[in-house]
């Protein structure tokens, strides 16, 4: 009711939280699949992933995380696990068998599970924040400071792939991939 042509203050209040509630969701939904800005790209800036529980590891390069976000990890790409049209073009572009490359797949799983699953985990993220899947493209460390995707190709379970523009730690992933390569690790070692 109004007083003297003026709203009781609880009431002023209150319409005043609404609309900041709604213009919030509103800037939320524009900047869905929007470039990260570059101030709070590498700092943690987002804090709901800066000490995030990895629920489950999907495949050696995504993960699953207690907030039911999928996670794609940037830089590197591992074979398929599962049934996709990218194991048949896998396996027509590389010669192998479709078989064969779920093996490989488990086995890049398997190590990915062992590093990160049930693990907390910080993201760090680069020019792009989501892909098409509308999956979070994203670094990912673990709490004793293992950079997750690094280890991966460092230990031979990972070729390197560019997402667009994310390219911050591309120079480190092909270095490391050369040395996997060259000592025959994890995947090289029948090659």
């Amino acid at each position: 009711m109004r007083k003297n042509g003026f709203y009781p203050r609880g009431a002023v209040i209150l319409l005043f939280v609404v609309l900041l509630a709604l213009a919030g969701y509103l800037l939320g939904e524009s900047q869905k699949g929007q470039p990260v800005p570059a101030a709070s790209r590498f700092s943690g800036a987002d804090s709901g992933y800066s000490n995030v529980l990895v629920l489950r590891v999907v495949d050696g390069d995504t993960l699953k995380l207690e907030d039911g976000n999928y996670v794609r990890l940037l830089g590197i790409d591992t074979p398929e696990l599962h049934e996709s049209a990218k194991l048949y073009r896998d396996s027509s572009r590389s010669g192998k068998s479709v078989e064969e490359i779920k093996r490989e797949g488990k086995r890049s799983y398997e190590f990915t599970r062992a590093l990160a699953e049930g693990r907390r985990v910080r993201l760090e993220f680069d020019t792009e924040r989501r892909d098409k899947y509308n999956r979070i493209l994203a670094y990912v460390f673990l709490q004793d400071g293992t950079f997750l995707n690094g280890r991966i190709v460092e230990e031979g379970y990972a070729s390197i792939t560019h997402y667009k523009m994310n390219t911050k730690y591309a120079d480190e992933f092909l270095r490391l991939y050369r040395q996997a390569r060259e000592n025959r690790r994890g995947l090289w070692m029948d090659n």
